[in-house]
């Protein structure tokens, strides 16, 4: 397996420190409003990777934060004239009913920045003591110059990087490039107790402290993150972290593309801010995870509804072949396996076989860099071949493939439910239109069909009989 190292930037085996167990840290939301389809593509990221090391046999500790303190949630809070607790809360609960939406399991650490401040004072007072960091009137900033390595991540000099920095007003740092450990509090700002004064932590801080603790190491094997985290983030968390333990903080670094509207960066400014919600009024959850995987989890992704519409099409490709195979099961006819002798004919074995070399393709593809675009490709030739064939046995095997494999994706394929009294007002319709039909009222039959399709309904003509399906 190899994955691509945003610290050496290059492609490289992967080899946990201790296989087969596998520590990975990514960063989480900050709550202070509800997440959008660029969370969503960081978490269902993740999300696949973790699934597919585990399908690996990896013993994966999973932990990614909340930040449920910071500048953003402060203003909001006052911006909506809230307790900025009750602002955390709302959005806590909301970010839970999202994962949960999309099918993604929580981490196996979700740990609050507030539940661990006096660990990140410990920290802080490390840092001090080992003379990386100094104490100024407004908190504590950690002395950038002194880290030797510094800009390591990013590949920015120290030089490229002052050029771009700058001291506020407020601010009593020794050099530009310095960041807050520890920010002192204004009037009626949150705080807790510190040796000084009132306050709370800075931002990158939190990552370091949590990570490290909850994972048990000082050196992680993944730390994961969104491209935009790159610097000034995740360069500070290397900073801060080796200075503290004097020892690598993670092995490799991997980075998601960002996510924009028709190319456009996403903004409430701009009114295309959509969040997950959003999506779910319109499309199922399988449609935005197609959406991702067709692109490569470090490659930029741009989202339009027109492409929703694609994916939306795409997920119902599934539909079409699992309801041909579960038309084939019947009480009183069990489908035979393919172990069955009569059914090793060379037909089926021929088949079978090109099934299994599609399901190395796809651990291939996911073994390298986790290319899920080439993976999910796997799964629409299985369904390509699938409905080229009539063997029973085959049709199963082509499904059990399929739902294995996507269950790394954590596609379930799971149907709007159908409430019973619109399932009668469809058999109701399709048995007037089947009138229509043997009367020649082609108009009528024809606006039956569409009324349906308006109600997100599918009719399909067999020989069998009209079949309908929720769109």
């Amino acid at each position: 397996m190899k994955i691509y190292n945003s610290l050496t930037n290059k492609k490289e085996e992967f080899k946990p420190q201790k296989p087969p167990q596998v520590n990975i840290y990514t960063c989480g939301v900050t709550v202070y409003d509800e997440c959008h389809i660029g969370h969503a593509r960081s978490l269902y990221i993740f999300d696949v990777i973790r699934r597919y090391l585990k399908y690996r046999k990896f013993k994966v500790n999973f932990v990614r934060n909340i930040t449920d303190i910071d500048d953003k949630i402060i203003n909001r809070a006052n911006e909506l004239k809230v307790d900025w607790r009750q602002l955390v809360t709302k959005y806590i609960d909301a970010y839970y009913g999202n994962l949960k939406d999309l099918g993604i399991e929580k981490a196996d650490s979700e740990p609050r920045a507030t539940e661990n401040i006096p660990d990140m004072v410990r920290y802080i007072t490390g840092l001090i003591d080992k003379g990386y960091a100094y104490i100024t009137g407004s908190g504590v900033y950690f002395s950038v110059r002194k880290f030797k390595g510094y800009g390591k991540l990013s590949g920015q000099s120290i030089d490229q990087m002052q050029a771009g920095a700058r001291i506020e007003a407020d601010e009593e740092k020794q050099d530009p490039l310095d960041f807050a450990l520890w920010k002192k509090s204004k009037e009626n700002e949150p705080s807790w107790d510190s040796p000084w004064g009132k306050g709370r932590p800075g931002w990158h801080i939190e990552c370091s402290v949590m990570s490290q603790k909850f994972l048990k190491t000082d050196t992680l094997d993944i730390h994961a993150g969104g491209r935009d985290l790159i610097f000034p983030h995740h360069e500070n968390e290397i900073a801060q972290s080796e200075a503290f333990a004097g020892k690598r903080f993670a092995k490799y670094w991997i980075h998601h593309g960002l996510l924009t509207i028709n190319g456009r960066k996403m903004a409430k400014s701009l009114g295309n801010f959509i969040t997950i919600k959003d999506i779910f009024k319109k499309y199922p959850a399988d449609a935005l995870k197609i959406f991702y995987l067709q692109a490569h989890y470090s490659s930029p992704v741009d989202f339009s509804w027109e492409k929703m519409e694609e994916c939306k099409s795409a997920v119902e490709r599934f539909y079409v072949l699992f309801d041909k195979i579960e038309r084939l099961k019947t009480k009183d006819q069990p489908v035979p396996s393919l172990s069955e002798g009569r059914l090793k004919t060379k037909k089926n074995s021929s088949f079978k076989k090109k099934i299994d070399k599609l399901k190395e393709k796809f651990i291939e593809a996911m073994d390298d860099n986790f290319n899920t675009p080439v993976a999910l490709s796997v799964l629409f030739n299985i369904v390509f071949m699938a409905n080229k064939v009539t063997s029973p046995a085959i049709l199963l095997y082509a499904k059990g493939a399929i739902l294995k494999l996507s269950s790394i994706f954590g596609l379930s394929y799971k149907k709007a439910e159908v409430e019973p009294e619109f399932k009668a007002y469809i058999a109701e319709k399709i048995k007037e239109r089947n009138e229509a039909r043997k009367s020649k009222d082609f108009k009528k039959s024809d606006s039956i069909r569409e009324e349906l399709f308006k109600l997100g309904i599918i009719l399909e003509d067999t020989k069998e009989g009209t079949r309908w399906r929720k769109v």
